[in-house]
């Protein structure tokens, strides 16, 4: 991976370096700390708060630092100590989780020297049921991962219509990013009340933040409704804010059925409107509402898996009573395992060959651990991703669209894809050895929240658009192990694509925060016209100054008029210096 240039990387580690600790090493265990010691006494940290210096490693591991202090607080009050203590050190503040993301939000690479990062994972994890009288919520921890919160909703019997397929995400880092599941309504549903078909920040009443307090002169929390005006900027972050807790309206649990198909070729899923049968994607979003498919390239059909509300078990469906039914993708066979080999040490023109088998492993999977079709409550089906899966790095966005259009874009982007992958293959070239991912889901719609005047999150992706009838998001990534030759190649090529065909009218494309986006060669993230225009125009454009990216700013700057919440990376995408944020009565409200 070309990162040598990249102003976010820095001293990167070799190519093969990078695919072998992806491919090899981290194939079946998660990022761990190299080490953990504690903090030198003469960091003079606020008493009783737990301090120690780590590594930190995102998802892929393209992004580190050796040497980090870390603090782990018990409680709110220990939280905002750490604030004020980084504050008077000119530290920036960084809170922490699961790691599990790619784009540089937390830290930019090696520079743990001018933060702290606070880990909400080990103490702020608490989950607590409750109702107001529209319906039931609950108040989470940011530090409590989905599965627990999960876990704990379907004790009290609710659950969420989607989720993010990971279970090990937190609750913040979920809503710091608009995290999402894949879900519309099939016709004629509409949503349960306390269901959203968006994002799950979408979901959130109330959320309280360490923010500037100008009456005492020091950062201190703060409870924000979802009808303040700050709110819209809180509800999706990218990290320049520190979310304590939130309050998420909350529907009854569902029961759901998981079907996986292997049986219906690529070329039928994303073939042209005029073309598309019974078996194109947009078919079965129309009859199960709940779609998602995994197309490993050089292959025929991809992983194809249809979601559909069944109160009662159908009589070919097995119950299953937890989570992660795959196990067959968290591990890598030994024929996988030979060519992931080979291709490391410089065999590339062996990828098909390793996404054939790739392939073949999960419709033999599927067989073997009798998952081709599953029942059980919610949470059982919707999460199946372990930290133990694959370490791979991936590109995102979502093209917001109408539902009629879905089938349009798929067909679009599965043929550039497909031809663009061939070209490189004629080309002997390999640049991509995981999978294209789609998903589907419908907009933030503040209703959904059942709280009047909640306002929009400014920076979800999935924020419906002013200037067209747009209700649908496709949501897009490819993966490819971190080095891979010639994908960052592949990765700029595709987004080139994304944007010219995607703005209109028809459709238009909005990056996915977690993944990579913002390419050049020398990598994600380094595109200075998409950061400095396409951004700021893909959340302003159709809007006035008070209900946009220019409010999303003069919000964080109100509330951290230091900076403290940011890194060299978030200066560049969200220059400091905006100082006019909405007030009560300037950004649109849309009652319920």
């Amino acid at each position: 991976m070309p990162t040598s240039q990249n102003p976010h990387f820095s001293a990167p580690l070799p190519r093969r370096a990078l695919l072998r600790a992806a491919a090899v090493g981290l194939a079946s265990v998660g990022w761990q700390a190299a080490y953990r010691i504690p903090a030198d006494a003469a960091a003079d940290v606020p008493p009783g708060v737990e301090t120690y210096v780590q590594v930190y490693r995102n998802w892929s591991g393209e992004i580190r630092a050796d040497a980090v202090t870390t603090c782990a607080p018990r409680s709110a009050e220990q939280v905002v100590a750490v604030v004020g203590w980084a504050r008077a050190r000119g530290l920036r503040v960084r809170a922490v989780g699961m790691r599990h993301g790619w784009s540089p939000l937390t830290i930019t690479d090696g520079s743990g020297a001018d933060c702290v990062l606070v880990d909400l994972t080990r103490y702020l994890d608490g989950v607590e049921v409750g109702a107001d009288e529209q319906g039931a919520l609950v108040t989470a921890q940011a530090g409590v991962t989905m599965e627990t919160l999960l876990s704990r909703l379907e004790e009290h019997g609710y659950g969420l219509a989607a989720s993010p397929a990971p279970g090990d995400l937190t609750l913040g880092g979920v809503l710091a990013i608009d995290g999402h599941g894949t879900v519309v309504p099939v016709d004629g549903e509409g949503a349960v009340p306390g269901q959203t078909f968006g994002s799950v920040s979408n979901l959130v009443t109330e959320l309280t933040a360490v923010v500037w307090d100008p009456s005492q002169q020091a950062y201190a929390a703060r409870t924000f409704t979802r009808a303040e005006a700050e709110a819209g900027a809180l509800l999706v972050h990218l990290g320049r804010a520190l979310i304590l807790s939130a309050t998420l309206r909350v529907a009854p649990n569902q029961r759901l059925r998981c079907v996986s198909r292997t049986d219906v070729s690529a070329d039928r899923l994303f073939a042209p409107p005029d073309s598309a049968g019974p078996e194109s994607f947009a078919a079965f979003v129309e009859s199960c509402g709940r779609v998602e498919t995994i197309w490993f390239p050089y292959t025929d059909a991809p992983w194809l898996k249809l979601w559909s509300v069944a109160p009662h078990r159908p009589v070919t469906s097995r119950e299953t009573d937890q989570p992660y039914n795959y196990p067959f993708s968290d591990e890598i066979p030994q024929a996988a395992s030979d060519l992931l080999k080979a291709i490391i040490e410089g065999a590339t023109w062996l990828t098909p060959a390793y996404t054939a088998v790739a392939a073949e492993t999960v419709t033999a999977g599927l067989a073997a651990t009798a998952s081709a079709d599953l029942w059980g409550w919610s949470k059982n089906t919707l999460l199946y991703v372990r930290p133990s899966t694959l370490r791979v790095t991936a590109n995102g966005y979502a093209v917001i669209t109408r539902r009629a259009n879905i089938q349009e874009v798929l067909s679009r982007v599965y043929t550039y894809v497909s031809t663009t992958l061939a070209a490189y293959q004629d080309d002997g070239r390999f640049p991509v050895n995981g999978p294209w991912e789609v998903r589907v889901t419908g907009l933030d719609d503040p209703a959904d929240c059942l709280i009047p005047g909640a306002r929009e999150p400014l920076l979800s992706a999935v924020r419906p658009d002013p200037d067209a009838a747009f209700d649908t998001a496709v949501w897009l990534d490819v993966l490819t192990l971190p080095g891979t030759p010639d994908s960052i190649e592949f990765y700029a090529g595709l987004e080139h694509f994304l944007l010219t065909e995607f703005n209109d009218t028809t459709a238009r494309l909005r990056p996915e925060w977690s993944k990579g986006w913002a390419y050049t060669p020398d990598g994600a993230w380094t595109d200075p016209r998409f950061l400095g225009t396409t951004i700021p125009n893909s959340v302003q454009d159709g809007r006035p100054a008070a209900d946009g990216w220019t409010a999303a700013l003069a919000t964080y700057e109100a509330l951290d008029p230091d900076g403290i919440y940011g890194n060299a990376f978030l200066d560049t995408l969200m220059p400091r210096g905006a100082t006019t944020p909405p007030t009560a009565g300037d950004q649109a409200r849309q009652q319920y």
